[in-house]
């Protein structure tokens, strides 16, 4: 009784859940708050990052190659520079997120220093929170894990930029734990794997502990480490229109505590929309290897492209993973970062021929998309597209892409949200009504 009761409301349910599509231009309804050349909206200002993919030419945005900012630094310089003087990039980036500037070394070594403090949980939270109520999703038992947290901190309401800070640096330091340490609850609950918990070490950086503690033997290579390192950088922040940091900024504008808003910008990231793009390329580059025999035939690999665009391959949706891009039409900055440190890791794992394989589905993926929708603005291969790639060669499993993704921008969120508290005006956009109006029937006369 009860599922065809469901049956019946839920069929109701969507029946008047449905807008008539036309309604929207009339109304010039910006849906997704993007208007209709895929330009977002105007919500807000922000200093933490910015994401640039147009350039201006006799007063007309035109498609530009694609940067990224860090507070005004453009992210190939940032990458440059801490790889050069050979330091890890993503405590480096951190500090620079939430205060602004760039740290002097002994700033750096203080911060560094601090996080590797903050990294440790309490082991009745590890047993009660994480260890006991296993998930199947890593997302969810980590947004569980930071509402938690809540009931250990006496100063959980406490919006006051100080304690905020105090707030975000604990989440930072503490987001690997909570993310490795569900998925070997995970491992252990549903697979009957054997439950391997390592401590966080002080001596290794946040890159190197995600590594230590996930592997059963703890151990890494330099580049392995140095790769990883890269991505957390990459994923740290791509400006406040993103769903996940817009997500934070909406939140806090309330006034709420830092983990309640925390917890739902990971919601936000858990959409397969947002977060979870990178499985889906790492599938479809699956599909492809067993469907295309050559990898070094060309017109096998844009036959193979034409059939996904037809919706007669992989998933049938018609898309190519890991190409398109809201903003980045030309290039998008952090997949060209990535691939460079794609193919060093490809080299040293023996997989070359993997890589040759994205290196031509990147190229050869625009140019039939742009000629199949006649496209006036092109497609490029976003960071995705490589992501899911290095995190297969690093052994990282599929269940942690998203989380791996959410270690990373917790950063950029707790940056946002130190930002719209000092700027806080609550954040309640505008909706137009299209019911029309009725009067109430009384229940015997329905």
């Amino acid at each position: 009784m009860t599922d065809d009761l469901l049956d019946t409301w839920s069929a109701l349910a969507e029946s008047h859940a449905q807008v008539d599509p036309r309604l929207y231009p009339e109304y010039d309804v910006k849906r997704g708050l993007r208007d209709h050349n895929g330009r977002g909206i105007l919500a807000g200002l922000t200093q933490i990052g910015d994401v640039v993919g147009t350039a201006t030419e006799d007063d007309h945005l035109v498609p530009a190659p694609g940067k990224l900012y860090y507070r005004g630094i453009e992210i190939r310089d940032l990458v440059n520079g801490f790889v050069e003087s050979g330091q890890h990039g993503f405590e480096e980036t951190t500090y620079l997120l939430l205060f602004g500037d760039l740290p002097r070394r002994d700033q750096l070594a203080e911060f560094e220093d601090l996080l590797s403090r903050f990294r440790k949980l309490p082991r009745t939270f590890i047993h009660n929170v994480i260890l006991s109520m296993p998930s199947r999703d890593t997302m969810n038992a980590l947004a569980r894990a930071v509402l938690a947290l809540y009931t250990l901190d006496k100063q959980a309401d406490d919006i006051s930029t100080r304690n905020v800070l105090r707030q975000s640096l604990h989440l930072i330091a503490k987001f690997p734990m909570l993310a490795v340490y569900a998925y070997q609850a995970y491992l252990h609950e549903f697979h009957g794997k054997s439950l391997v918990i390592h401590q966080p070490l002080p001596e290794l950086s946040t890159a190197e502990n995600f590594l230590h503690m996930l592997r059963p033997d703890s151990s890494f290579t330099e580049l392995e480490a140095l790769v990883l390192d890269m991505t957390l950088v990459l994923h740290a922040e791509h400006g406040g229109g993103n769903n996940s940091s817009f997500t934070t900024h909406v939140v806090s504008s309330t006034g709420t505590d830092t983990y309640s808003s925390i917890a739902a910008s990971l919601g936000s990231l858990k959409g397969p929309r947002h977060g979870g793009a990178n499985i889906k390329v790492v599938q479809m580059f699956e599909d492809m290897k067993r469907e295309v025999k050559d990898w070094n035939d060309d017109d096998a690999i844009a036959d193979y492209l034409h059939r996904l665009l037809e919706k007669q391959a992989f998933d049938r949706a018609g898309l190519v993973y890991g190409v398109g891009h809201p903003v980045y039409s030309v290039s998008d900055p952090r997949a060209e970062v990535l691939k460079v440190f794609a193919e060093r890791l490809a080299i040293e794992k023996g997989r070359t021929d993997e890589f040759v394989l994205h290196a031509k589905v990147e190229q050869i993926a625009p140019l039939i998309i742009t000629a199949k929708r006649n496209a006036a603005r092109g497609v490029c291969a976003n960071v995705d597209f490589y992501s899911g790639f290095v995190y297969e060669m690093l052994g990282i499993p599929v269940e942690l892409y998203t989380p791996l993704f959410a270690v990373s921008r917790v950063t950029g969120w707790c940056a946002h949200r130190i930002e719209e508290l000092a700027n806080s005006k609550i954040i309640r956009p505008a909706y137009k009504s299209v019911s029309p109006i009725r009067e109430y029937v009384p229940i015997d006369q329905r």
